[in-house]
């Protein structure tokens, strides 16, 4: 009886102890969809500490056993060359998680083995998810999993992470793979399994406490290589003697640097492990990625085709998120404004508490809200470009461009990345090697389009060239690119002279991605949008409105605190075009983030118009309107991509109520001064947060202070530029 009760307790505390399952694989491997695919929404996204590297984490029960699943970042090798390297390989060799998930891509499984050999000498369980099989039978590649298993000591099971398939079968192996010891282990050569078994053995002879610390073989391999981070974390950098004469052979044997040879030797193994087990179609057929390439890696086509497809991007975003726009904005600035007061006057509120409510918050985060929906279809169409493969390739189209600034095309991605936000392409200038090259591209990241100044070309684009809304969002984007082009040119010649270093990519397969995977990964970049304006948006709107109310009970706007350093500022944007206080002060707090341009705007001419006479409609009536018009916004939608792709031609409505602040603003502005003031918000200068960054990034305030010189000075040439040119072309 008591031997069934301890077997009892035994399997229960096996039960309730937590699994760690680390994730890692090769980039472009299919690993997030995979990830995505097992945790789903219980995905929580940070940073590893002390660096910014994106770290995902998931919490759930599988089995009857709690799980906790850990994404390491993509890597193509465990050698602490990149940040993503150093965080994966420190995570795997101090953690020592349960069980390793290694995610291989089944069409290229020669260049992912590479990373799964390194991963079998830290002695931890590993489970291969041959993802991407489907594709792989398509090609005729027929993979023998049992041949693999076999060499490998371990179990291999085949994925189509983007229908979720093998995923439930994954998990099992993974938990069975738990506590049953290390992989097999993959043989390098005599000359080097002879000198490690040597270094192994004086380690655990004079540094028994380093062999109990670290997984033996792979210190040994790492202290042969004369890996730098090991060398230091041990504090034996300097012992030659440790293992000196150890290597004597092989240095005598093999006339070249310990690392190269090891690193021979992995491909090697990995190289002879693919042609064991993978049979390929003697007759190879060209791939429809091949096809595709000819075009989209032209020459002359490449970058031409690279405009024309952000031009479709930005054209499908305004147009499909236009109506919900305006849907948004008559929620927000009719019947959500309307209730408020009602409820706080019902309240007992004081005058000023409904002022602040109405038109500080709801006015100012409210018209920064309106624009949700064109942020989230851009991060969509811009998702599934990144998804799809196409982005890889408009680096490696770039890469030429970028050659006369003097970077090559690894710096595109950080600029890629600053479309959606500065502060995060700041932090990815650390995968570039070169200091110059980093400080370099983060005084270009700025001049990227990020999605805060998208609020304020979606509001002036809608009320001047509503016709071509598209196209002008498209122009600022292009305008950002081409001066970056312009501005890294300059700094070449000037203060980073030299040549750029080669630039080698991986352009993985053209794939369809899933509307799953689309949606999460759109989710993941958008939410950061709602956030900032739940947060230090929605302060400072708060702020602005006491700046627009100070001194206390000032009646002309004009004459408060932030009015009267608007009246400062504005002789200086005379020759621009918006030479007016209101225009000014919207920018000094733009400086903060640009979506609050928008915000202060908002409370500046909206507050300051006279209420309407009549009486406002009641609840009823509100909640009908905003159910037939969101009905009329979903066929709008609809009817605008339609007639993108020519489908069918639509006729132009008139809005028949335009919101205040669309009416203020085209009192305001002209169709030109409209269209240097976008240009000025673009170029004028980076965000608090991104200047914040980029200190943190380079170490020092001196390149943050060249950022906002030269992008004040550029703003102001730009949009002097096209108005003063505008008008002599009689645009005015």
């Amino acid at each position: 009886m008591s031997t069934a009760a301890e077997t009892v307790a035994v399997s229960a505390g096996r039960a309730q102890r937590t699994v760690t399952v680390a994730v890692a694989g090769n980039p472009n491997c299919g690993k997030s969809t995979l990830i995505n695919g097992i945790a789903g929404t219980r995905l929580q996204v940070g940073n590893w500490p002390g660096v910014t590297v994106e770290k995902k984490e998931a919490q759930f029960s599988h089995g009857g056993r709690n799980i906790r699943l850990v994404d390491l970042p993509g890597t193509y090798s465990l050698s602490p060359y990149t940040q993503e390297e150093v965080v994966a390989r420190d995570y795997l060799v101090h953690e020592r998680p349960d069980v390793i998930i290694n995610v291989v891509d089944a069409t290229n499984l020669e260049r992912n083995l590479y990373l799964t050999i390194q991963l079998l000498e830290l002695e931890i369980p590993v489970v291969i998810a041959l993802n991407i099989h489907d594709e792989a039978e398509r090609k005729g590649y027929r993979i023998d999993r049992a041949a693999l298993e076999e060499l490998l000591g371990v179990k291999v099971v085949p994925t189509v992470a983007t229908r979720g398939e093998g995923l439930s079968a994954l998990m099992e192996a993974a938990l069975a793979a738990v506590g049953t010891g290390r992989p097999r282990e993959v043989s390098y050569g005599e000359d080097i399994e002879t000198a490690a078994r040597a270094v192994l053995a004086r380690l655990q002879e004079q540094h028994p406490d380093l062999a109990a610390r670290y997984p033996a073989r792979w210190l040994a391999f790492k202290l042969m290589e004369g890996d730098s981070r090991v060398l230091e974390e041990t504090g034996i950098a300097a012992d030659e003697t440790l293992w000196g004469d150890a290597l004597d052979h092989l240095h005598q044997a093999h006339d070249e640097d310990l690392e190269s040879l090891m690193a021979d030797a992995r491909y090697g193994a990995a190289a002879g492990l693919a042609r064991e087990v993978v049979h390929k179609p003697q007759v190879r057929r060209q791939e429809l990625s091949e096809k595709i390439d000819r075009i989209a890696l032209h020459r002359f086509l490449g970058i031409p085709l690279f405009f024309a497809a952000m031009w479709l991007v930005f054209k499908l975003a305004f147009d499909i998120s236009t109506p919900f726009v305006d849907w948004i904005d008559g929620v927000t600035a009719g019947p959500l404004s309307r209730w408020t007061e009602a409820l706080l006057g019902t309240l007992g509120a004081p005058d000023w508490v409904v002022s602040l409510v109405t038109e500080g918050i709801i006015g100012g985060v409210g018209f920064v809200l309106v624009f949700v929906p064109v942020i989230f279809a851009m991060m969509f169409f811009i998702t599934f470009l990144e998804a799809s493969g196409y982005m890889a390739r408009a680096a490696f189209v770039m890469d030429r461009a970028m050659h006369t600034m003097g970077l090559h095309g690894k710096s595109f991605i950080p600029l890629l990345i600053g479309f959606g936000c500065n502060v995060p392409a700041i932090y990815a200038t650390r995968t570039l090697e070169n200091p110059r090259d980093r400080v370099l591209t983060s005084l270009l990241i700025p001049l990227m389009s990020c999605g805060a100044r998208l609020p304020v070309y979606v509001l002036f684009a809608a009320v001047f060239f509503a016709e071509s809304a598209g196209t002008v969002l498209w122009s600022l984007y292009v305008l950002g690119i081409v001066l970056a082009v312009v501005m890294g040119i300059v700094f070449k010649r000037t203060l980073f002279r030299g040549e750029a270093p080669l630039f080698i990519m991986e352009l993985p397969p053209y794939r369809l991605p899933t509307l799953k995977s689309l949606m999460i990964h759109t989710w993941e970049k958008g939410k950061h949008f709602l956030i900032k304006a739940g947060t230090y948006i929605l302060a400072v709107s708060v702020v602005v409105w006491f700046l627009l109310n100070l001194p206390w009970g000032v009646q002309d706007r004009q004459e408060s605190l932030l009015g009267r350093a608007g009246q400062t500022l504005a002789p200086l944007f005379e020759p621009l075009g918006f030479g007016r206080w209101e225009a000014g002060s919207a920018l000094i707090t733009g400086l903060i983030a640009k979506e609050i341009v928008i915000g202060t705007m908002g409370e500046i001419y909206v507050g300051a118009m006279d209420e309407p006479e009549d009486p406002p409609p009641s609840i009823g009536e509100d909640l009908r309107e905003i159910g037939s018009s969101f009905l009329d916004a979903v066929q709008a939608a609809g009817a605008n991509v339609v007639s993108t792709f020519g489908i069918a031609s639509m006729s132009a409505e008139e809005e028949e109520s335009p919101s205040g602040l669309k009416q203020a603003v085209a009192q305001a502005f002209t169709p030109l001064s409209a269209y240097a003031f976008m240009a000025f918000v673009l170029l004028y200068a980076p965000c608090v947060i991104t200047a914040i960054a980029m200190r943190q990034e380079l170490s020092t305030w001196k390149w943050v202070g060249v950022a906002f010189g030269y992008q004040f000075a550029l703003a102001w040439t730009v949009a002097f530029v096209i108005y003063q040119g505008g008008r002599l072309l009689g645009f005015a």
